[in-house]
């Protein structure tokens, strides 16, 4: 029987109950704080550094089951979030093996940027939301302040494991949504084993009174929203007419 060591310690920012949009069903949500990437267009800046631990696998696994009787009925579970999970991989890696006792379904919404341990992370978690940044090594770059390759070693242990895969890419307008980026951004998606679900996020500016506050530059103060009309626009040319999905 696999044993999960109920004392090693998690930094959580916040848990939100109910949550409707970040996997299947009604379901458990875990902010985890800390992240090595500085996307432009982050709305969680407040999660960038990962702080003191302030939870054990035993206090938060006491959290999620509490709501397991919601998951039954709904199909729904827990969904691991950020700020960036797999940097803290030991502390979701003991939560998952728990609730996987518990028959908890279990989601990990990821920029594929961690701190390695992904082998043992992806056997524990049931399917992977993953957040497609950019598809160019410059483009990636100048939009997270990081190079790809980490995402590259990620993507790679998710097709070896076939984990179940939910691409989110947000669109930000001079960025994605042109020709040339969807079409690159289709073809690498067609290279992707297990695709269920392909989402279109449009940028948006709710996150942007959080840098005043913490006192952070903006790199995205001057860019304007992302219409939601093109982008569901850009969705049916692209996506909705590429790819079969549920």
């Amino acid at each position: 029987m696999v044993k999960c060591n109920m004392e090693v310690m998690g930094s959580v920012d916040s848990i939100e109950t109910f949550g409707l949009v970040d996997g299947p069903g009604i379901r458990t949500v875990v902010f985890l704080n800390g992240c090595m990437l500085r996307c432009k267009y982050c709305h969680n800046p407040e999660m960038w550094k990962k702080g003191q631990n302030n939870m054990s696998v035993n206090q938060l696994v006491s959290k999620v089951v509490r709501n397991k009787p919601y998951f039954e009925r709904n199909q729904g579970g827990v969904t691991f979030s950020g700020g960036e999970p797999l940097l803290q991989a030991p502390f979701v890696i003991e939560v998952s093996k728990c609730l996987r006792k518990e028959g908890i379904h279990i989601a990990l919404d990821t920029a594929g940027v961690g701190i390695g341990q992904y082998e043992e992370v992806l056997e524990n978690i049931d399917l992977v939301l993953l957040d497609i940044k950019h598809l160019t090594r410059e483009g990636y770059q100048d939009l997270v302040g990081k190079e790809m390759d980490e995402f590259l070693k990620f993507i790679e242990v998710c097709q070896k494991f076939r984990k179940p895969l939910w691409i989110r890419q947000v669109v930000v307008p001079g960025v994605h949504d042109n020709d040339e980026y969807m079409k690159m951004l289709v073809d690498y998606l067609k290279t992707l084993k297990n695709i269920e679900k392909i989402e279109f996020l449009p940028y948006h500016k709710l996150g942007s009174e959080k840098y005043e506050t913490l006192g952070i530059d903006n790199p995205y103060y001057d860019k304007k929203a992302m219409d939601e009309d093109v982008c569901r626009e850009l969705y049916q040319k692209y996506i909705a007419t590429n790819f079969s999905l549920k």
